[in-house]
């Protein structure tokens, strides 16, 4: 008994030191990690070093678990401000456009392969909602504006819930027994239920962590966690959208200003990257390489489907009927026809049918484990060049940096990243011509390698990069002045909180 648990013990420890090492390469290459979790789990599976899994209900039930992880940390990492404009669009995307992605794929599905309707539509289902774990991964090492990025992270972290429930009624083997529009009522109660609960556990969340006076500074991260995975409790035990319900908590949670705030945020993120190791190698034992050679054309149909119709009429039918969109432009619309990547969340998906002996469960699973990494594949490492060909890069973006010190806590107050591109108007400004609000001051400047600390007629020049410390309070203030003046430089006007030009 322990001779095995410790074997086990060692191959789980080795699988995850590699499993982090991986990270590093995967940054360089501009690929999702999932790629290489994913490898590791075929090679140490049956094809590889022979450990056989193929328990697809437990791979379902550790799946949902790592997915609340992951979930939780989107929601507690999204800032409200930049959230707020985009939840229109956003929600837009993860009903409408999940809608229509099911439909296109499902025709494409019946007619092409010659599979019934059932099928084809649970097929679209499957694969129409885009994995918070590979977009959150992607789009935050890519400098793109602030609205394009919430957009596509609040999609992700939404679109799991509608998906979720379309997906469990199309593999129940008894099929629908109630109306259509009676089903379509049962999703609307469930996802406007798990908002509310994600919404009550919150408030309530925030509370208790301002006011509880925790005799350690460990407790807070496990008590903001846990807050999370019992809004998914509450929800599902409430037949709601336990997903959505994560969601919503977590982004009420993570924007007050709680006790030892950074540490949760480190808490949560490092508890996702162990939910997605764990997942993603988990979804590797789970497939069978043998299989997956005869899913290699359905794949690439199905994906040619999904990528190049689905997706981009999606984007397009709900820029008709939501206002926001037509505020991203042509450019940023396209680019969210091309980013609407594909991760675990797809093949956890596909391992409900699988686990409740659907017909055709087994095909689909292969098709959908080919189609992620093959896609996953092309779009993650095409992102970057389609943004600049696109012209939607933010090289100037300012960044939040996240570091462990206390008196940046105890003032309330965020770091925050600026480099002067090529092209910025911010070259040749000097420090006083920013006129940065009350409350944050640019604190160093990097040139050449070397760092110091600049005066006010210190002026800028292409390639510094800043570091500016901000309180909360000024920080929206004083990202859209730097935006503002890397844009139109120096006589940028600018416009305090209360809307008046204060040029």
């Amino acid at each position: 008994m322990t001779g095995g648990l410790d074997l086990a013990l060692l191959v789980g420890a080795a699988v995850l030191l590699v499993a982090v090492g991986a990270v590093r390469l995967s940054t360089r290459l501009g690929l999702p990690s999932l790629l290489v979790y994913l490898l590791i789990g075929v090679v140490i599976g049956e094809a590889g070093f022979g450990i056989r899994f193929d328990d697809a209900e437990l791979t379902r039930t550790l799946g949902f678990c790592a997915l609340i992880m992951i979930i939780a940390e989107g929601g507690l990492t999204a800032r409200w401000s930049t959230l707020r404009p985009v939840l229109g669009l956003s929600a837009t995307l993860a009903t409408l456009g999940v809608a229509v992605s099911i439909a296109v794929v499902g025709v494409v599905v019946h007619f092409v392969l010659d599979v019934d309707w059932r099928l084809a539509l649970l097929y679209g289902a499957v694969l129409s909602s885009t994995d918070a774990a590979a977009v959150f991964a992607t789009l935050r090492v890519l400098r793109l504006p602030p609205r394009l990025v919430a957009t596509l992270e609040a999609e992700s972290g939404m679109n799991d819930a509608p998906v979720v429930l379309l997906v469990v009624l199309l593999s129940a083997t008894a099929g629908m027994t109630h109306p259509w529009w009676y089903e379509l009522l049962i999703v609307i109660y469930e996802l406007a239920a798990g908002a509310a609960i994600g919404l009550a556990v919150g408030a309530a969340g925030r509370w208790l962590l301002r006011n509880a006076a925790l005799p350690s500074a460990g407790l807070y991260p496990i008590a903001a966690v846990a807050l999370t995975f019992l809004a998914y409790a509450a929800g599902a035990v409430a037949h709601a959208s336990g997903f959505l319900a994560v969601y919503v908590a977590g982004v009420v949670i993570g924007n007050a200003r709680l006790p030892h705030r950074q540490a949760i945020l480190g808490f949560a993120d490092a508890l996702a990257w162990v939910a997605q190791i764990g997942l993603f190698v988990l979804l590797g034992l789970l497939a069978s390489p043998a299989r997956l050679g005869e899913a290699l054309v359905p794949a690439l149909v199905v994906g040619c489907a999904l990528v190049l119709l689905a997706r981009p009429l999606s984007v397009w039918i709900s820029a008709l009927v939501s206002r926001s969109f037509r505020e991203l432009g042509r450019s940023g619309r396209t680019f969210l026809s091309w980013a609407g990547l594909r991760g675990a969340v797809p093949i956890v998906l596909a391992t409900i049918p699988l686990s409740s002996a659907t017909p055709g469960a087994e095909t689909l699973f292969d098709v959908v484990f080919v189609l992620v990494i093959i896609f996953t594949l092309v779009q993650a490492g095409t992102l970057a060049p389609v943004a600049r060909l696109l012209r939607i890069t933010a090289p100037t973006e300012a960044i939040e940096i996240q570091v462990e010190t206390a008196p940046l806590e105890q003032m309330h107050a965020d770091l925050l990243q600026l480099d002067v591109a090529p092209g910025s108007r911010l070259a040749g400004v000097h420090i006083d011509e920013l006129r940065l609000p009350v409350g944050a001051v640019v604190t160093l400047v990097v040139r050449a390698g070397a760092g110091f600390v600049p005066g006010p007629d210190t002026r800028l020049r292409t390639g510094d990069g800043l570091l500016i410390v901000t309180t909360a309070a000024a920080r929206d203030l004083a990202e859209r002045r730097l935006r503002a003046v890397s844009r139109r430089g120096r006589l940028a006007r600018w416009f305090g909180e209360d809307g008046r030009d204060r040029t």
